[in-house]
């Protein structure tokens, strides 16, 4: 596929309250540099000539562009983010012109995605309308009901990374319907007009930044790229 048909969602616009740090997870320095800046230069990476669309806390717009100049760093396009995630693609969405034949979406805080897992998922559409990456649940896990909790076999179940790429037409429809609670990932979105995806295998190594100890794990993912 003629990657200039694929464009690229990378939703950064949350307010990091769970990273507690003074600025957002995102902007928070990964070898010397914002997080952020090894996310967008790894999608770079695994789809040259393709586009991206940054998604942005409008409070937090002007602060990336000094970050931009002070790192020498060319950003790209950006829109600003709404209340919610779901908000916040749908903004990107809307600005995407009608030729694009894939979208993918990225969530700010992995900065370790790789070029083979992207392109699993890219070669996944040609039989589904759209593909996430996953990975196996290495811990036990346990069902909460009324009566207290109850084991599960955790080989029934898998963890969901980003980013995740579907057929263009497929997602901008999904997306025109009105939000649900139900929504937590943009796969959801789209099973709510009855279409499933494909799962492909994933990265151990591409964990979503969301402690403060994960900005010293992902350094040494880094260094193994």
């Amino acid at each position: 596929m003629n990657t200039q048909h694929i464009y690229n969602i990378i939703v950064a616009a949350g307010s990091g309250s769970r990273f507690g740090a003074s600025l957002p997870k995102q902007y928070c320095l990964l070898n010397s540099r914002p997080v952020l800046m090894h996310t967008i230069e790894n999608m770079r990476k695994a789809l040259p000539d393709s586009h991206i669309v940054l998604v942005l806390n409008k409070d937090f717009i002007d602060y990336w562009a000094e970050l931009c100049e002070e790192y020498s760093f060319v950003s790209p396009s950006i829109v600003e983010g709404g209340d919610t995630r779901w908000q916040s693609v749908k903004n990107a969405i809307d600005k995407i012109p009608a030729d694009a034949q894939v979208i993918t979406v990225h969530d700010g805080a992995r900065p370790i995605v790789n070029a083979d897992m992207v392109a699993r998922l890219i070669d996944a559409l040609d039989s589904a309308p759209g593909a996430i990456p996953v990975v196996s649940v290495t811990d036990s896990l346990r069902q909460i009901n009324e009566s207290g909790s109850t084991p599960v076999d955790r080989s029934l179940y898998k963890a969901v990374q980003t980013p995740q790429a579907f057929h263009a037409d497929k997602l901008v429809e999904a997306y025109s319907l009105p939000f649900d609670a139900t929504f937590t990932d943009d796969a959801s979105v789209l099973a709510a007009l009855g279409y499933d995806v494909t799962l492909v295998e994933g990265d151990t190594n591409n964990i979503k930044i969301t402690n403060p100890l994960d900005i010293e794990i992902a350094q040494l993912y880094l260094r193994q790229q």
